[in-house]
């Protein structure tokens, strides 16, 4: 299977780079100044998993002859990564998002195809540094993916073979649309409390109220989730709680880390198109609206 990683950042650069570790046929859509970096330094790791410095092949243009496209592009830079890719997204490619939210699949259904996009998600906690070095801040590093319809296609198989092996966790899945709902669920609690707190769960937890707060956002999130056919599982919902009211804890979004560094944030594509959807459905989301005004007050400021 030939795999064509759009970027060589925290995301694809770790998960294509384990791929390409593992000897699969990798290749990294790159602009020209990573592409520069990444010929003379490699493409390099630094991971609680091991370490790695890979000569990584690259190209700065797509071109046909590819059997899966992954994107793990920022929601916003969508428009940019689907013009990038097209190229490559030729007959019998599928194109597997590991996007946050949801707002990009109605996107790529319309540029490629339905029939072309997977539905997928991932768990890694990662970052870029100034030097190209590519950071795995926490020991989880997972990958879903699969068939919107639950099927078990035969490209369902052959990416599941492709990753087998490799230095991280990836796995099909039958419910992979359910999957994104539920870790959109989370991440938008996630990100709306620690940006909001400008602080860690653990710390959010020490604070009056932090953890009533922290609660009202998730069942906001979950509400609306179920509003959209999509009502978080028993087993998801709990591990959420945990990992949300967890005593001690440096969890962050990756969210926090684009405020204080001045970045752009994905505050649209996690927190306002969920509020979107909450008000169509008539769910009452108070929190989730403070959060989203918070950020996109943030965002406007930087602009000023």
């Amino acid at each position: 299977m030939r795999v064509l990683v759009l970027g060589a950042g925290g995301t694809g650069g770790y998960f294509g780079g384990r791929l390409f570790e593992a000897g699969r046929d990798v290749t990294f859509l790159v602009r020209p100044r990573r592409a520069a970096q990444l010929r003379a330094d490699g493409l390099v790791l630094r991971s609680p998993h091991g370490d790695a410095m890979l000569r990584v092949p690259t190209v700065e243009r797509a071109t046909a002859g590819y059997d899966l496209v992954l994107l793990s592009n920022k929601a916003y830079d969508l428009d940019s990564a689907m013009e990038a890719v097209a190229p490559a997204v030729g007959a019998g490619a599928a194109v597997l998002p590991v996007i946050n939210g949801m707002r990009h699949m109605d996107a790529l259904d319309a540029r490629f195809g339905a029939e072309r996009v997977m539905g997928g998600w991932c768990g890694i906690s990662s970052t870029l540094d100034a030097d190209g070095t590519v950071r795995q801040l926490t020991k989880t590093q997972m990958v879903r993916f699969g068939e919107r319809d639950g099927r078990r296609t035969e490209r369902v198989s052959a990416i599941e073979e492709t990753m087998a092996g490799a230095n991280f966790d990836g796995k099909a899945t039958a419910d992979i649309v359910q999957e994104m709902w539920e870790k959109w669920v989370l991440l938008a609690t996630l990100a709306g409390m620690t940006c909001l707190m400008r602080a860690s769960v653990g710390i959010i937890m020490e604070a009056p109220g932090g953890e009533a707060l922290m609660l009202r956002l998730l069942e906001e999130c979950g509400r609306t989730a179920a509003a959209n056919g999509y009502e978080p599982r028993a087993e998801g919902w709990q591990r959420a709680r945990r990992m949300l009211t967890e005593r001690g804890s440096g969890f962050t979004a990756s969210m926090l880390r684009d405020v204080e560094n001045g970045g752009r944030t994905e505050a649209d594509h996690i927190l306002g198109d969920l509020l979107e959807r909450a008000r169509e459905r008539g769910v009452d989301a108070q929190i989730l609206e403070i959060a989203y005004c918070h950020l996109k007050a943030f965002e406007h400021r930087g602009q000023i």
